[in-house]
């Protein structure tokens, strides 16, 4: 990556240290900024063209985000985090069934973060090794939540395994990566209709 070292200023905040309204907000606004600006320039656009969208200082941006990686983890994470909400809220409000091919869909959402991101996701960095176990982590639960209430209400079939499942939809959500959204979404689509075939089945 370039310009890494460039107007860096003084040492990151603390780790796990909580953040103020305002700087919570710089935080939000640099990642929306850098998930914008990494889809449109790619992921070696220079740090302060990401600060400058998200309307601060090149030494707000660094002490929130000290590496590169750190503001790229930062995305996937936000986003995953995202679904994990999603799938609380779907759950609460669309009947079981709906609930889990909304949230599949979501994935799809997922896989589109990742268009701009994907040279230093699949870079070797060593810095994104723990994202596949956090992704996993985070989102096998939601989805085994979805999935056992529209199993329980005969929407889907009973024997499905959520991990799997997950596995299967980030697949085929892939091509939201690349910018194939609505190849991503019919296929996913398609995976969602399979778990219906003898639902309610004993």
């Amino acid at each position: 990556m370039t310009e890494m070292d460039e107007d860096r200023p003084g040492a990151p905040i603390e780790p796990g240290r909580p953040l103020r309204a305002d700087a919570r907000r710089n935080v939000d606004a640099l990642l929306r900024a850098a998930l914008a600006v990494f889809d449109k320039g790619g992921v070696d656009v220079p740090m302060r063209t990401i600060a400058a969208e998200a309307g601060v200082g090149v030494g707000t941006l660094y002490r929130h985000f000290p590496q590169r990686s750190d503001l790229i983890k930062a995305i996937i994470q936000r986003e995953v985090d995202g679904c994990v909400e999603a799938a609380v809220t779907l759950g609460r409000t669309q009947p079981p069934g709906e609930a889990l091919a909304s949230w599949v869909q979501r994935l799809v959402d997922l896989a589109g973060t990742k268009r701009g991101l994907g040279p230093a996701l699949h870079s070797g960095d060593a810095a994104y090794q723990a994202l596949p176990s956090y992704v996993l982590g985070q989102l096998t639960p939601a989805l085994r939540g979805l999935l056992d209430a529209a199993a329980a209400a005969g929407d889907v079939r009973a024997d499905v395994d959520a991990r799997e499942l997950l596995l299967a939809a980030m697949r085929l959500a892939a091509p939201a990566s690349d910018g194939e959204t609505e190849q991503a979404r019919r296929m996913v689509a398609l995976l969602v209709d399979g778990l219906r075939f003898r639902a309610g089945a004993s």
